[in-house]
């Protein structure tokens, strides 16, 4: 007969806790993060590399004095110039190698978790709870629906691979006895 306490235990799990669903949503969780990763690796990459920033300028300059008839509007003039500075500044190569950085984290994460290392569940943990303060933040001064499911999204990381570490505590690695063996 099983323990009272063993059945209420399993009882009180979700489901999604429970043997190949917990792994399927580890699995899923993981490509999500590869895939957030490979969106910046994009980024980081067409910021620092595609010396592009010309080809921008003018393709902007083209569409305010073509599609909307803007070519001699000061306030735009003025704006394109200000697009022009932050772009010629440093701020773009910085926010290229931020991206690199983040995407470099969001693959060990998601390749980690992919192949259930407690370590990477950890570091996913870490990153993850770190960046709820700050969506958090930008949902208060601008909310949308893509913030919050964000928001949601990793909250939900965070309490479920809390949950998958605080279920599955490691082992203790006990080595095993020796034994003598005759040899002829």
């Amino acid at each position: 007969m099983p323990d009272s306490r063993t059945k209420n235990a399993a009882h009180h799990e979700p489901a999604i806790l429970q043997g190949a669903r917990r792994v399927r949503y580890l699995k899923l969780i993981a490509l999500f993060k590869i895939g957030k990763g490979a969106l910046l690796l994009t980024a980081g990459a067409s910021l620092l590399f595609l010396n592009t920033r010309g080809l921008w300028m003018d393709a902007l300059s083209n569409w305010t004095a073509d599609e909307i008839l803007l070519e001699h509007s000061r306030t735009v003039a003025w704006l394109l110039h200000k697009l022009q500075a932050v772009l010629a500044d440093g701020a773009v190569q910085a926010t290229g190698f931020l991206a690199l950085f983040y995407a470099a984290v969001l693959f060990t994460e998601g390749i980690g978790v992919y192949m259930q290392q407690r370590w990477a569940e950890l570091l996913m943990i870490f990153a993850t709870a770190s960046l709820i303060p700050i969506e958090l933040r930008h949902l208060w001064h601008r909310p949308g629906f893509v913030g919050a499911v964000i928001l949601v999204a990793n909250c939900f990381i965070v309490w479920f691979l809390y949950r998958v570490l605080k279920r599955e505590k490691p082992e203790a690695q006990i080595a095993p006895e020796r034994e003598l063996v005759e040899t002829v």
